[in-house]
């Protein structure tokens, strides 16, 4: 049964261990967990309520006028479940009250962000593929 938790009790390097797979250069669980402790939200789909991450959802944000959201992942064996999709609505229904909610994602991705009522739009960006592990 997927568990939902903006909670980080339980979590370690062992239960995010293989989340950014398709990443080129993923990020080591330590880095992982970093990434999760800056993040201003942080949503967890979890395996049961102490089995491992197998979906998340991170906002940055002003907590007043803008917010982004830098990463929504679920893990390939979880996806077509709907724990993206759940995810996604919470993060939203806890920023409600923000102007602006941002995301960058491949166009292919584009129908499923607007099912959740976002809207393609045009922006610019930098991308260092050397520093994608951040380590």
């Amino acid at each position: 049964m997927v568990h939902y938790t903006d909670s980080l009790d339980g979590i370690s390097e062992q239960t995010v261990t293989g989340l950014f797979a398709h990443w080129g250069t993923p990020p080591a669980p330590a880095a992982i967990l970093r990434i999760f402790q800056g993040s201003d939200l942080l949503l967890l789909a979890r395996n049961g309520e102490s089995g491992p991450v197998i979906g998340y959802i991170t906002a940055i944000t002003d907590g007043v006028s803008a917010a982004y959201i830098p990463h929504l992942e679920v893990r390939e064996a979880w996806q077509g479940q709907g724990i993206g999709s759940e995810l996604v609505r919470q993060v939203v229904e806890r920023l409600h009250h923000i102007y602006a909610i941002d995301l960058m994602c491949d166009p292919e991705l584009q129908p499923f962000y607007a099912r959740h009522g976002f809207r393609a739009w045009s922006g610019m960006l930098i991308r260092n593929y050397d520093r994608q592990s951040c380590s």
